[in-house]
């Protein structure tokens, strides 16, 4: 299919990930109609949430500032409509398609996802909900503090649930937002990269979680702990060094190395440069085209490949087309959502300078000959 322009290549695919996951669950069939790809027979228990909240948190951005007006103004409206309707479904005990925030230790985690996008689309995932349903998502909210997150990037699913029952002018505890981001502060290495842990893992956890979920829990609370508030600006120059690695790990082609764990997100291994392009906040050398054209690079790649999507638009494990292999004892059809963080600055205006023009990216312009700047650690 021919687009028109890079906008409408990203909106369109982002829907059509979308669309299953959104309208079964709006009428209430998504555990009818969802099938469930898993190594592990319990994924069952969790897919559900798996796939929503990863899904919308990606969506997020443009449905709080996408346009109002014109056909695209209409698909957010409409779009903004169904994830609504499926927060109310997801959280009502009584509906068929309740998810579980409370039998296991995985719901913390796509807990979590569901709080970044009402972090990221507060006028839209929580001032337009109805009373009931907001008072649902705040008790599934809650309901994950009985679960102990692991001693890793894990920190940042309660503290982000916090952040979002802040948010929500409700009781949060402060201790749990702390501990995620001054335990982070311990497990800083350099070179604006974050440890798993205690231990360093070569893969992607910098951008699948821990860049984005700490700039914005940082950017929420700053000012309400004087201390969280020293740790802020640290936050922001280690994310956009993280951007100006991941920018060059894109080759000219739209490939890019296949290390570490939960490869089959797909592209959502770039949310955090989408989020930094967003963000503006994308270091000097970065012109937003170029991140723009990297990462279309990326999803045209991965998105045109025979075995993506099964017969009914369901994403399947893999990183290209249909590799099940690929697929951890923990992935499951639902964790592959989390592709769709690639799309956050469809919440940037059509006119921002990360759509207009062309801009080749620092790998592509390296292997034709072409000068770039020379890289340098973050001291």
């Amino acid at each position: 299919m021919a687009y028109t322009n890079d906008r409408e290549f990203w909106l369109t695919t982002m829907l059509q990930i979308a669309d299953p996951v959104l309208h079964s669950l709006a009428n209430q069939q998504l555990k009818q109609q969802m099938p469930v790809e898993a190594i592990m027979e319990d994924r069952g228990e969790y897919t559900y949430l798996e796939a929503f909240a990863r899904l919308i948190c990606g969506m997020a951005p443009w449905i709080e500032n996408g346009p109002d007006e014109g056909e695209e103004g209409a698909l957010r409206k409409n779009y903004g409509d169904l994830i609504r309707q499926g927060m109310k479904e997801a959280t009502d005990p009584q509906s068929p398609d309740y998810m579980n925030f409370s039998h296991g230790l995985q719901p913390i985690v796509d807990t979590a996802f569901l709080a970044h996008a009402i972090v990221r689309a507060p006028n839209e995932l929580m001032h337009k909900l109805e009373p009931n349903v907001r008072n649902n998502v705040i008790n599934a909210l809650k309901q994950t503090r009985t679960r102990k997150p692991i001693f890793n990037n894990w920190l940042l699913f309660a503290a982000m649930i916090e952040t979002a029952l802040y948010l929500f002018d409700e009781d949060y505890d402060q201790m749990r937002i702390d501990f995620a981001l001054k335990q982070h502060e311990q497990w800083y290495l350099g070179d604006g990269l974050y440890g798993d842990g205690p231990a360093f893992h070569a893969d992607y956890y910098n951008s699948y979680v821990i860049q984005p979920m700490i700039v914005d829990i940082i950017d929420t609370v700053a000012e309400l702990s004087p201390d969280w508030k020293m740790l802020q600006s640290k936050i922001h120059e280690r994310a956009i060094r993280y951007a100006v690695i991941q920018e060059r790990n894109i080759s000219p082609e739209g490939t890019f190395p296949i290390v570490g764990r939960s490869i089959a997100y797909r592209f959502g291994a770039f949310q955090h440069l989408a989020q930094m392009a967003l963000q503006h906040r994308l270091d000097a050398s970065l012109k937003p085209a170029q991140v723009r054209c990297a990462l279309t690079a990326v999803i045209r790649r991965m998105i045109e490949i025979p075995g993506t999507f099964d017969d009914n638009g369901w994403l399947r494990i893999g990183l290209c087309g249909h590799q099940p292999e690929l697929g951890e004892p923990y992935i499951s059809t639902g964790s592959l959502y989390l592709c769709a963080a690639v799309f956050l600055p469809l919440g940037l205006p059509a006119d921002d300078t990360f759509w207009q023009g062309e801009e080749e990216w620092t790998t592509k312009k390296a292997w034709s000959g072409k000068n770039i700047s020379i890289d340098s650690a973050l001291i």
